[in-house]
């Protein structure tokens, strides 16, 4: 077995690669032939996205969606364990999303192009200025109609239990005068552990929350906006068995 470990790890990194190699390019080609950037984020969502939990014969389980009008758009903050969390959120969100990105990611072969492609924002922590420019295009998106999708803890957890969070999200969706969407995710944590490289067969987890209006949440509203947003995912993440977040 200790053979065989490295060998299957091996594979279904293959497989995972490869597979996102083949789609990147099917969906450009695809954008291309239509004139429509919007393509390649549906291609994502029915085809691309599934693969990374059917590989190890991990259930995906999402609870009933709220009523939310998916014709407006939102901003999703989700809790962070795992890479995986993306390839989950495209499949349960049933609407196009973009998101914010670490600017790196812009220049990792074609997982850069096609998030370029897609009008993925790059922020760019280590330089302030060039962090509120991203955030100002994000919110010009967002008003032109692009649903977006954030980390708040601004990293993966360790543990699974949820970390404190960062202002830019909650600045964003005030500024572009949207609603949140909470979501809690459980389980691609353990589908892929930290340090480990070989995916493993684990039950995912998801629950949407309810939307929040963010109108009028100026000035020290942000703050209480934050922590209501925060407590929200923490009660959600422990619905679907997780622990919230670490004891005090």
């Amino acid at each position: 077995m200790k053979l065989l470990s490295p060998l299957i790890a091996l594979f279904q990194a293959l497989i995972v690669i490869l597979w996102l190699v083949f789609w990147i390019s099917v969906s450009g080609l695809a954008a291309l032939l239509t004139f429509n950037g919007s393509v390649p984020l549906m291609m994502a969502r029915r085809f691309w996205a599934p693969i990374h939990w059917r590989i190890t014969g991990s259930p995906l389980l999402v609870e009933p969606l709220p009523d939310i009008d998916w014709s407006r758009p939102h901003i999703f903050l989700m809790n962070h364990q795992s890479a995986f969390d993306i390839p989950v959120a495209f499949a349960v969100i049933p609407v196009n999303i973009r998101f914010l990105a670490k600017h790196s990611l812009k220049w990792v072969p074609f997982l850069g192009w096609y998030m370029t492609m897609t009008g993925m924002i790059f922020v760019n922590r280590s330089d302030p200025r060039e962090a509120v420019r991203s955030l100002r295009v994000a919110g010009e998106r967002i008003r032109a109609g692009s649903n977006l999708l954030a980390f708040p803890e601004g990293t993966r957890s360790k543990d699974g239990r949820i970390l404190p969070f960062k202002k830019g999200a909650f600045a964003l969706a005030v500024e572009a005068g949207v609603p949140i969407v909470p979501i809690a995710i459980e389980g691609t944590r353990g589908m892929l552990p930290p340090g480990s490289v070989r995916l493993r067969r684990h039950p995912i987890r998801v629950k949407v929350g309810q939307p929040i209006e963010t109108a009028g949440r100026k000035g020290a509203q942000r703050e209480a906006l934050m922590n209501e947003v925060r407590d929200i995912i923490i009660q959600l993440h422990r619905d679907i068995g997780g622990e919230g977040e670490a004891p005090a």
